[in-house]
């Protein structure tokens, strides 16, 4: 019997995610690159085979809207207008009149230079390259896909809707309802969408300043799309030459650690067991604060009421409240000015009252010696590079002093392929996406301790991603179905158990008895449509699972 020898959509996905990842390292020490031109082919082949979820419709003829919605949210304000996008690293440009851009749902410092450049900043390694690389890539295809919708010849004569909407967008004036309806009537045209579907996306897209924002962003990356195909005149995507010196160097990473080891030794917490976790800035300030904090009819609610309220940014007071509860009982905060944009809350618990909190029962048991260190989510590849600097040992006096690391815990958010928002997965290793690497370790946390949290838990492997932008739903179910037996994936795993198990196993900077505990909670299930990341947040849906695995990670870390 001949075998096939065919590939399947899971191969040639996998295989398109590793190209996307060889060609972007090599363009990046390159140093620059058109991604519309020659040196963009790869990339853009690549996208297109892979299709990913998250880019919904990139490989057909109409426009993606939720894509591009999801997309504009991560990139800075304005980058459709720019011929010339620089990636660049920390460079100054903050002491600058340049004033910062910093997109809605990524926190990234990006300075529009003039009319034509955008620079953006760099700092949270390479994970953050593909990333936006990725995004451009979808962007430019997009807007391909609407100068070959308009232009009629060579010469870059264009239809009639163009003409149109080119008028609604350069008017000063602000549109009435009837003119925007028309002015939507030929977008819609434009795109090969309903105008319904673009009625529906119009508000998503607009801002206080921007009204007409989707028209705008449709228009300018027409406009540029049309000036590629007829004059050739090429969009540039650009790194600095200090960003390709500095990159892989641990620069920010190092900086992080050093500022976060001189608070220790300065507030006299250097010698204490240390209880690493990474997880957001408020579940573990909360389940400590909350409760003997907050008084009256908040004190009465059941606590996930008063953690959901807390998660409201509508109850600023309130949060500021739980706040400066904590930094009066021993908290002390780091907002980080190394770029990492990852902060930092340290906790003595020797200053902590068990008797008002949430963890009342344990306090007999409660060792009042310990140090808790919260860090935010690392991105990607940076995950390494922070917890690897971290774990290393502080010179103090001329003398090595090695920090006693007793627990390190990673909480964080993932796809799930099994579940459904809101769930919880533990992991027992993780694979590294595209390669055969893999990290096996004992986790602490188990399956049954989380059985009454109300949601489902799951147990198995995780898929550490190159990027949450790359996954199709072939590729997912191959991991889902194969004998790796993936339950999610998630971006930072891999990276972070690299650098535990190096500090630990390899280097002896930390004990190699130390406690690992890692457990997710899913923001989406690429696998079902609909469920993508593109569909919109978590809401309060996200906080009984935060809350429920704060408090085990939290009891484990009183009770060793």
């Amino acid at each position: 019997m001949k075998k096939k020898h065919e590939r399947t959509r899971a191969q040639e996905s996998s295989s398109a995610i590793e190209r996307m990842y060889i060609t972007m390292r090599h363009l990046f020490n390159r140093g620059f690159y058109k991604p519309m031109g020659v040196s963009g082919e790869t990339l853009r082949e690549a996208l297109l085979l892979l299709r990913p979820e998250i880019y919904g419709s990139i490989g057909e003829e109409k426009a993606e809207l939720e894509g591009l919605l999801y997309v504009v949210d991560r990139l800075p304000h304005g980058i459709e207008e720019c011929t010339f996008i620089n990636l660049t690293s920390d460079e100054g440009y903050a002491n600058s009149h340049f004033k910062a851009i910093i997109p809605p749902k990524r926190r990234r410092n990006c300075y529009r230079i003039d009319d034509e450049q955008m620079n953006i900043e760099i700092t949270r390694g390479r994970s953050e390259i593909y990333d936006i690389l990725t995004h451009l890539t979808f962007l430019f295809v997009e807007s391909h896909k609407i100068s070959k919708r308009v232009i009629i010849d060579e010469e870059g004569t264009t239809v009639r809707d163009w003409k149109k909407l080119e008028n609604a967008v350069t008017s000063t004036k602000k549109l009435t309802q009837k003119e925007r309806e028309i002015a939507i009537t030929h977008t819609a045209n434009i795109l090969g969408r309903t105008f319904n579907e673009l009625t529906e996306a119009y508000p998503k897209f607009a801002t206080e300043n921007q009204p007409e924002r989707l028209l705008q962003i449709v228009y300018w990356l027409g406009k540029l799309a049309i000036e590629e195909t007829v004059n050739n005149n090429k969009r540039t995507i650009t790194f600095s030459p200090v960003l390709r010196e500095r990159l892989g160097h641990h620069i920010h990473g190092e900086a992080w650690a050093d500022t976060i080891k001189s608070a220790l030794q300065k507030n006299g917490l250097l010698e204490r067991p240390i209880h690493i976790i990474s997880a957001n800035m408020h579940s573990v300030m909360n389940s400590l604060f909350a409760k003997g904090t907050l008084k009256g009819a908040d004190a009465k609610k059941d606590i996930f009421e008063t953690y959901e309220e807390l998660s409201n940014s509508k109850n600023a007071a309130m949060r500021n409240k739980v706040e400066k509860s904590a930094l009066q009982n021993g908290m002390i905060q780091i907002k980080d000015t190394s770029g990492t944009n990852i902060d930092i809350q340290i906790f003595d618990t020797d200053k902590i009252d068990f008797s008002k909190s949430e963890f009342k029962y344990l306090e007999e048991k409660v060792e009042k010696k310990a140090v808790i260190f919260v860090m935010d989510y690392a991105f990607g590849e940076q995950a390494y590079e922070t917890l690897d600097e971290f774990l290393k040992p502080i010179k103090v006096d001329g003398k090595k002093v090695h920090l006693d690391v007793k627990s390190i815990s990673i909480m964080g958010k993932a796809g799930i392929l099994e579940g459904g928002k809101g769930d919880v997965m533990i992991p027992n290793a993780h694979i590294f996406e595209g390669t055969a690497d893999n990290y096996p370790f004992e986790n602490e946390l188990t399956k049954d301790d989380l059985k009454d949290c109300g949601v489902s838990v799951y147990e198995g492997t995780m898929v550490t991603v190159l990027g949450t932008s790359l996954q199709n739903k072939e590729i997912l179910k191959f991991f889902k179905n194969s004998t790796w037996n993936v339950i999610g994936l998630e971006m930072e795993g891999a990276h972070y158990q690299k650098a535990i198990q190096a500090a630990s196993r390899v280097r002896g900077s930390i004990n190699d008895d130390v406690k690992v505990r890692y457990a997710y909670y899913a923001s989406d299930n690429p696998l079902e449509t609909g469920s993508t990341l593109a569909s919109g947040g978590l809401g309060t849906s996200g906080v009984k699972p935060t809350y429920v695995i704060t408090k085990k990670i939290l009891e484990q870390i009183f009770n060793s």
